[in-house]
């Protein structure tokens, strides 16, 4: 610690098992008013999840020179759906980060070696398998580990 900043051996932590970072995501209560933030940050929208028979939809924005902002929104009433129940409980803003990983498994093993407790693995959808990492454990930060397909989940598809 010569410059008063901690080191960290992470070193082979992850090797090999997160490719990059993906995107942040904000939760909102509306994407017409998260709008603004959008336009400042010079973000060009190029995919959005919006099903009919779900009240989870999403819209993701490539940034100028890294990352990709997504927010994410709910039409449910329900007081305890995940983005109602975090708005209520945070406000509006940042809801977790996602990183590319070659294997969700490896990755998952990976994070609870290192004590880190996972939830909500799911691998039901070959093009987008997931699980989180648990903010309380992560500093606050819910972190998601995803495995996906450039080809299916990109603005060049």
């Amino acid at each position: 610690m010569t410059d008063g900043l901690p080191r960290f051996d992470s070193s082979g932590a992850f090797e090999g098992r997160i490719q990059r970072f993906d995107h942040v995501s904000m939760a909102v209560r509306s994407f017409e008013a998260a709008a603004p933030l959008v336009t400042l940050i010079g973000g060009q929208k190029f995919d959005s999840g919006y099903e009919e028979d779900t009240d989870f939809h999403w819209v993701q924005y490539d940034l100028p020179h890294w990352g990709r902002l997504e927010l994410i929104r709910t039409d449910s009433r329900d007081p305890e759906h995940f983005i109602n129940r975090f708005i209520r409980d945070r406000g509006e803003g940042l809801h977790h980060l996602t990183f590319k990983v070659t294997d969700v498994h490896a990755a998952a093993r990976m994070a609870e070696q290192l004590g880190f407790t996972t939830v909500g693995l799911n691998d039901a959808d070959p093009a987008w398998k997931e699980v989180f990492v648990h903010p309380q454990s992560a500093n606050g930060v819910l972190v998601q580990l995803a495995e996906f397909d450039d080809t299916v989940h990109s603005d060049t598809a």
